[in-house]
């Protein structure tokens, strides 16, 4: 009998602490596996907003960027209104909504027993005017719909929550590239909910491992997403880029900084823009990313990148001589400098400085047809750059195979090739990383549920010069600002850069009169620089040249980083 007591004994006692394990793992599951996540949701709920994880947020850095709200709905039952309906009541629904009073009238009027929106994002005093008017069948719901609480800012990055066909679904911008991700599906409890009694919870007990790695592979789980965008920066390049368009007057423009040694994109602005809380207010051009999604003839900004072939195969040197006529006549055309200038006798460095075209066709002419084409596809031209964003355009350089020496010399000094920005600042920080092209990337981790995060590692993918070629380059750059750009210069410190003015192509095999487009690309501290930042406006009015109008934009944002980040001068 004491046996049999004692084998009692033990069983309860192995259950006890069996059941004391459980939940110590559930407490350690709480607190340290998932305490990222709860956190997050937290912070969320903490700034007024009903978080529900049915969707991953974003972040930009720490700072929430998109995440889920719960937003009041105006609704109707049309047979519980119409049992108890008298004529005022379409037209006291239709001053409290501002819709149309008619469309309550037949709605009421088709005796439909189904839930009617009558409208949705309703705001506290409609909400409180319904509950005031205390109509059977008409009244107020909640649902959780994406919420930006920064509105309009990074709004091409993130995209936003729309739908594609009859499901909602991520639509451009991070929403739509990491849709997957974000959305997740809900976990089945499976076996976990089974018959009562020791054995069926001693049986899950020790199933539950097999249970969940099952579960794991079957079931996808919403992912918080966090950007490498620096919210203040981000902030900094969309004031600037919006006074910049302002007073240029311009159509459209685009501002890029990027972190030359990792590839991460620290900023991406682009206007004109859009609030993707309200996306259906706006034209479906303002959702494109003009980062990734345009392309456009670079002008004088390509000419480093010609610079960089004809150094890195010792064909010029930065003393280099060239005497220049002001022109160059090729296959029946006369290719001139800008403004028809004419500079004589200039050194390789003072090509970059003067922006010289017939300087830059001059090293052409020393690189040589089949290695400028190389070149330019190792600095990754007429290729994604693989960037984590929708719908990136390759650029088109496919008028340098067609053989004719003219569309290479035109390419030289950035005609007749068409970029997009984020290739073009991807080049430049190769240049200014030393010679290695990254791989531009915009998501810096994702955290997925119970805390795992998948962090995103720079990727080298491909070295089109030597470092010691970049240094050179960097050292003519830092002549190029030094020695032309005054309004681009930062007194204390080494800046390297480069305007393009380019012409518009008309679709007929010509160019636009009086269009351009401008852009300037420059990197500091020039011998050890922590960012790259280029600066693109469509079609400005008033300045001919970018030198003019984007040099002090430039020299504000450089500016506002090397204080940002504390960078020491580098020049007494």
């Amino acid at each position: 009998m004491a046996k049999h007591d004692n084998l009692r004994i033990n069983a309860y006692f192995i259950f006890v602490l069996a059941a004391a394990a459980v939940i110590s793992y559930n407490l350690f599951v709480l607190t340290y596996i998932r305490h990222h996540s709860y956190s997050r949701t937290a912070k969320a709920q903490s700034e007024n907003i009903s978080n529900v994880l049915a969707r991953g947020n974003i972040y930009l850095g720490e700072h929430l960027a998109a995440t889920n709200k719960k937003f009041p709905l105006a609704y109707m039952v049309p047979s519980e209104i119409k049992v108890h309906s008298s004529a005022e009541i379409p037209g006291r629904i239709s001053s409290v909504l501002g819709i149309d009073a008619n469309e309550v009238k037949n709605m009421i009027d088709s005796g439909s027993d189904k839930f009617r929106v009558l409208l949705r994002r309703i705001d506290d005093k409609q909400v409180a005017a319904i509950k005031a008017l205390g109509i059977k069948g008409f009244g107020v719901a909640y649902e959780t719909d994406r919420y930006y609480p920064g509105g309009s800012l990074a709004a091409s990055i993130l995209g936003f929550l729309g739908y594609g066909g009859d499901k909602k679904s991520g639509q451009y911008g991070i929403e739509a590239f990491y849709d997957d991700d974000l959305f997740g599906k809900k976990r089945s409890v499976g076996n976990y909910i089974a018959g009562p009694g020791i054995l069926n919870f001693v049986s899950r007990l020790f199933n539950r491992s097999e249970n969940e790695e099952t579960d794991d592979k079957r079931i996808d789980r919403p992912a918080d997403i966090i950007l490498t965008v620096d919210k203040n920066i981000q902030q900094v390049a969309e004031d600037k880029l919006s006074s910049l368009m302002n007073q240029l007057e311009a159509v459209g423009g685009t501002i890029i900084v990027q972190d030359p040694n990792t590839g991460e994109i620290l900023a991406m602005a682009d206007k004109p823009t859009f609030d993707p809380n309200n996306y259906s207010e706006y034209e479906p051009r303002n959702f494109l990313n003009r980062g990734v999604q345009e392309i456009f003839e670079p002008g004088s900004s390509f000419k480093p990148i010609t610079m960089a072939m004809g150094l890195d195969l010792g064909v010029v040197t930065p003393q280099t001589t060239f005497k220049d006529d002001g022109f160059r006549e090729v296959a029946g055309y006369r290719i001139k400098n800008f403004s028809e200038r004419v500079f004589g006798t200039v050194t390789m460095s003072q090509v970059l400085e003067r922006s010289v075209n017939t300087g830059a066709m001059y090293v052409q002419d020393q690189v040589g047809d089949d290695n400028f084409l190389n070149y330019a596809i190792n600095f990754g031209f007429g290729q994604k750059t693989g960037i984590d964003l929708p719908g990136e355009v390759p650029g088109d350089i496919t008028n340098l195979y067609s053989g004719r020496k003219i569309n290479f010399l035109t390419a030289s000094f950035g005609q007749g090739i068409a970029v997009t920005p984020v290739q073009l600042i991807n080049a430049y920080s190769a240049i200014a990383n030393g010679g290695k092209l990254m791989k531009p990337y915009i998501v810096e981790k994702i955290i997925k549920e119970g805390g795992e995060e998948e962090v995103i590692q720079p990727e080298i993918v491909a070295i089109p010069i030597s470092e010691k070629t970049a240094t050179k380059l960097k050292s003519m750059l830092v002549g190029v600002v030094d020695n032309g750009f005054d309004k681009a210069r930062i007194s204390g410190y080494d800046i390297a850069g480069k305007t393009g003015t380019a012409q518009i192509p008309d679709g007929k095999g010509g160019y636009l009169e009086d269009e351009y487009i401008h852009d300037f690309l420059g990197f500091a501290p020039a011998f050890d620089p922590k960012f790259v930042i280029l600066i693109k406006v469509d079609r400005p009015k008033g300045i001919t040249f970018a030198a003019d109008s984007l040099s002090p934009t430039f020299r504000d944002i450089a500016v506002f980083l090397l204080n940002y980040y504390s960078i020491p001068p580098t020049r007494r």
